[in-house]
């Protein structure tokens, strides 16, 4: 982390999307995908978030960069608070917070060059290059993420997996944000490939003090990359807090099961198992348990658990922990 400055302050945020009942009468519900998350990211911090599929991580991210309007709650960047700003003060704001995805086949126009890919962004954000730079300054996105300034003329499907992460990763670039939210950025290639991503985004952090948001289901890409993280189940954060203690010392019930599910290249050395295998399924974001939405799984929930809904509980700077009963 390179200031004690929130760059990103993100407050009481709720999202989600209308679906259609299951009865005849096809009226519609609000799922509420992410329900009251508090967060704040630093300058050059990387903020990793882990939970279960379902858990509203994606929700949380495409509301972050615009994609979604939130239904309530702040974002605060860099002391603006961008729901106020009309649609004209919100795009040059916007540009700084960009997004690469899981997928980046899908994300890419595949009728574009990789040029086009990248100069985009300064037709919808003019000012940011001179035009006529923008094909020295393509040569030079591409070469920042490992690719040759001849790729320009490429179309996506003549890269590989990896190489079509990497333009995107260009095309974030290109815009100068200060923060990139990476939804699964990693998660659709193979290892080696992945260890090149993740090494190429500390670079760049290193050479320019970018942020990031490592969204991923994966603990050890997340416990490489990460300085902080915050642990999400049915669009709550449950426990947040540096990434050495989380791991080592989770607190939270379900962080503490999370944990015992991930692979280890120690797990053959262990004389019993040690993993936590809760009980029962998921609850549906439709209808969530009442009190804390975790006690329907936990081992540790007593009758208060069902009454009140724990808050995150402060000890220290961002290390905090949403149980009634906290593991030790």
């Amino acid at each position: 982390m390179s200031e004690n400055t929130a760059l990103l302050d993100v407050e009481g945020l709720v999202a989600g999307y209308q679906v259609k009942s299951a009865s005849w009468l096809g009226k519609k519900r609000s799922v509420h995908a992410v329900s009251g998350i508090d967060l704040t990211l630093a300058r050059g911090e990387t903020l990793g978030i882990v939970g279960e599929s379902g858990c509203g991580k994606s929700t949380l991210a495409r509301t972050l960069v615009g994609l979604l309007k939130p239904l309530a709650g702040t974002i605060h960047f860099d002391g603006r608070d961008i729901g106020t700003l009309t649609a004209k003060e919100a795009r040059p704001a916007r540009r700084h917070i960009q997004m690469v995805f899981q997928d980046p086949f899908s994300s890419l126009n595949p009728r574009m060059r990789a040029g086009e890919l990248i100069s985009e962004g300064w037709e919808i954000h003019p000012g940011i290059v001179d035009k006529d730079e923008w094909a020295a300054e393509i040569s030079r996105c591409l070469e920042r993420v490992g690719l040759r300034p001849e790729h320009a003329s490429r179309y996506p499907h003549q890269f590989s997996g990896g190489q079509r992460q990497r333009l995107c990763i260009a095309r974030a670039l290109a815009l100068k944000p200060q923060v990139i939210v990476c939804d699964e950025a990693v998660s659709a290639l193979d290892v080696s490939i992945q260890a090149q991503i993740l090494n190429l985004l500390e670079d760049l952090q290193k050479e320019s003090g970018i942020s990031y948001i490592f969204i991923s289901h994966d603990l050890g890409v997340v416990r490489h990359i990460a300085d902080r993280v915050a642990v999400m189940y049915l669009g709550t954060i449950v426990e947040t807090g540096d990434a050495d203690r989380v791991f080592n010392n989770p607190r939270h019930p379900y962080t503490r099961a999370l944990l015992s599910a991930a692979p280890s290249m120690d797990d053959w050395m262990k004389t019993e198992d040690t993993e936590i295998v809760l009980k029962g399924d998921v609850p549906s974001p439709l209808a969530p348990p009442t009190g804390c939405r975790f006690r329907t799984r936990c081992w540790k929930a007593q009758e208060h658990c069902a009454t009140e809904a724990p808050a995150l509980d402060l000890r220290s700077g961002d290390d905090a922990v949403a149980c009634h009963y906290p593991l030790d």
